[in-house]
């Protein structure tokens, strides 16, 4: 971030200004960064249609964590 030297109580309002363009433009640039991207969802519903998982499968898939 730009330091500047405030030289009187005039120049206040545009270095109000100034900081709030920075900090609109790091909000943009974050905002930017946690969109999501245009990739589709994959939906898994249904991918195990007919499968029976039982105790042992969840214990051993515990165990392998």
């Amino acid at each position: 971030m730009k330091q500047v030297a405030i030289k009187s109580t005039v120049d206040m309002p545009q270095k109000i200004e100034t900081i709030e363009k920075e900090v609109m433009d790091l909000k943009v640039s974050v905002l930017k960064k946690l969109a999501p991207t245009d990739k589709k969802v994959i939906s898994l519903k249904g991918i195990l249609r007919n499968v029976d998982i039982t105790e042992e499968d969840i214990t051993s898939a515990k165990k392998s964590l």
